[in-house]
């Protein structure tokens, strides 16, 4: 098996802000550009699985396949186990790992699916590697991750250009690369595919309902998830600092004409047969 680990921190962690968008996640609004590639038979594996939310989604469109979800943390796949146990799938199953050094033989899934995942690891290109090693010739490597830098909103808010900066440093400084999006395409380039189909996606949030929330997990996230102690302890924001960057959050999402908009690069990389 292969030697290398990951280096990077998770930047987010699993506070209830944190997960409050990641149990958002499903098939349709994260995975769309996958979808139409999957048979019903396949084997899958859903590496950084989190809540399992898109795992599950994903078991259920391949009903006479398998679907095995992985992630680093321990705590966050009892959530994902239940997530699937509550949806009465008996397809699915999940395990730790870690990206880099996945814990399969080589050739053994059909398609290997990750969702907002090389943007926190140390070595994507090594990461996206692993993946293809452990597909099968002809199989599908599926990324998708969101491009901080292009996200945009209106109206102009200089609390959320703070922010914005902010948490790029501190991405950056726990080793991840936060402009992943624009990066999949030379990355999997990198890795060794040559049959690279790179598109994009975007979630908007705009209406009172989704302003409100997309706000608030911000504002809260800010404050007081593994993210804000990473600011604090980093040196890259004060208390004061990160109390301006939330309670901008807040005031954007009570704009009646905000709008916020996450871009996202996808790629489909097919395995030489």
């Amino acid at each position: 098996m292969p030697e290398p680990r990951e280096t990077a921190v998770y930047t987010h962690g699993h506070h209830e802000s944190v997960l409050r968008s990641h149990t958002w996640r499903t098939a349709a609004n994260s995975a769309a550009y996958l979808v139409p590639s999957l048979r019903p038979h396949m084997k899958i594996l859903d590496v950084g699985c989190g809540p399992g939310t898109i795992t599950a989604d994903l078991a259920e469109l391949v009903p006479d396949g398998h679907v095995t979800g992985v992630d680093r943390e321990p705590e966050i796949l009892e959530r994902a186990r239940a997530t699937a146990a509550g949806r009465g799938l008996a397809n699915v199953d999940f395990a730790v790992a870690d990206v880099h050094a996945l814990d399969h033989p080589d050739d053994t899934f059909c398609v290997v699916h990750a969702h907002q995942v090389l943007q926190h690891v140390g070595d994507p290109v090594g990461a996206l590697r692993e993946m293809r090693r452990v597909l099968k010739p002809g199989g599908l490597v599926a990324v998708r991750d969101a491009d901080y830098e292009a996200m945009t909103w209106f109206p102009a808010s200089e609390g959320l250009d703070d922010w914005l900066d902010l948490y790029r440093r501190v991405a950056r400084a726990n080793g991840g690369e936060p402009d992943a999006g624009r990066r999949l395409k030379t990355w999997a380039l990198r890795a060794g595919f040559t049959d690279v189909t790179a598109t994009s996606g975007t979630w908007t949030f705009a209406t009172p309902e989704e302003r409100s929330w997309w706000s608030g997990l911000w504002a809260d996230r800010t404050l007081a998830s593994a993210y804000a102690d990473r600011a604090r302890q980093g040196g890259h924001a004060s208390e004061a600092e990160l109390r301006a960057v939330a309670d901008a959050w807040r005031q954007w999402g009570e704009c009646e004409d905000g709008w916020f908009s996450v871009l996202h690069g996808e790629i489909l990389c097919r395995k030489d047969a």
